[in-house]
């Protein structure tokens, strides 16, 4: 399960198109998200492990940069979350 914004974060990004960490990095940062690349990494490394997100390497400019996506058990968690999100949303408004 995801256990917090963050992870409901790069699923959902994960879902719409493949990421990679120091652009997730980037991403968290611009929406508040206080987290170093030594925090984010082993969170996508768990993610992989728990079978949310597909890495994939692609060589970039002589570089390896991972990829990863959201699988499909990573799209069913991400619209689990969105659903308590809304229903968490509707009862503190």
């Amino acid at each position: 399960m995801a256990r917090g914004f963050n992870h409901i974060h790069i699923l959902h990004h994960a879902k719409e198109e493949s990421i990679y960490g120091s652009w997730m990095l980037e991403e968290l940062h611009e929406h508040g998200y206080e987290m170093s690349a030594g925090t984010l990494y082993p969170i996508l490394h768990g993610m992989e492990k728990d079978g949310l997100l597909n890495k994939s390497e692609v060589n970039v400019h002589g570089k390896i940069r991972k990829y990863y996506r959201a699988t499909d058990k990573g799209e069913e968690v991400l619209e689990e979350a969105r659903a308590k999100a809304y229903e968490l949303f509707k009862e503190i408004k």
